[in-house]
C-alpha cells in the first residue's frame, strides 16, 4: 500500500536514504560503546562497565527509533553489518589500551562527529525534503547525543 503521509515519493525516498546513514552511524557507535563495555580495563572498572553499559542502552533505542521513522516513511531499513559499514562517516574501534580515557576519548570524537552531521541537516529535512516530522527527530536525537558527549567529555575531565 502506498504512503500518503504529505511528501513526496521524492523527498521520502531522499529522507530515507539519509536517516540510513545515521541508522549506520549510530550502528557502529553502538558496537564501539560495546566493545568498551566489554574490554575496558583499569582503575574503576565496574564503574566504567556499567557507564558504557548505560550508554550503550541508550544507542539500541535511538537505532530502534530511527528504523521505525524510515519504515514509517515507506522504506526498509538497512540491517546488514556491510551496508551500515558502507553508510557510515565513522571509523571501526582504532588499535590502543583498554583503558577507560582511551575508549571515551575515541566516543567522544564520534557523538560530537554525529551532533554536527545532525545539526547541518535539520534544516534540510524541513526546508529542502518538507519533513517538519523527521526535522524535529533530528533534533531530539541531537540532543540526546548531546547529553551523552557531555557526560563522556565529564569523565574525561
Amino acid at each position: 500500500m502506498k504512503t500518503e503521509i504529505g511528501i513526496t515519493d521524492s523527498n521520502r525516498q531522499a529522507v530515507a536514504h539519509q536517516l540510513a546513514k545515521l541508522l549506520a552511524d549510530e550502528y557502529v557507535l553502538y558496537t564501539k560503546t560495546r566493545n568498551a563495555h566489554w574490554n575496558v580495563e583499569g582503575a574503576c572498572f565496574y564503574e566504567k562497565h556499567k557507564f558504557f553499559e548505560s550508554q550503550f542502552e541508550q544507542l539500541d533505542d535511538m537505532i530502534d527509533k530511527i528504523a521505525e521513522r524510515i519504515r514509517s516513511l515507506g522504506h526498509y531499513a538497512t540491517a546488514t553489518l556491510k551496508s551500515f559499514l558502507e553508510l557510515t562517516h565513522l571509523t571501526e574501534v582504532k588499535e590502543g589500551k583498554n583503558d577507560s580515557s582511551t575508549y571515551m576519548k575515541e566516543l567522544l570524537t564520534d557523538h560530537e562527529s554525529i551532533i554536527i552531521h545532525c545539526r547541518e541537516n535539520i534544516h534540510h529535512f524541513a526546508n529542502e525534503y518538507k519533513d517538519i516530522g523527521t526535522s524535529d527527530f533530528i533534533t531530539g536525537l541531537m540532543e540526546d547525543h548531546e547529553k551523552m558527549a557531555w557526560f563522556l567529555r565529564s569523565h574525561l575531565k
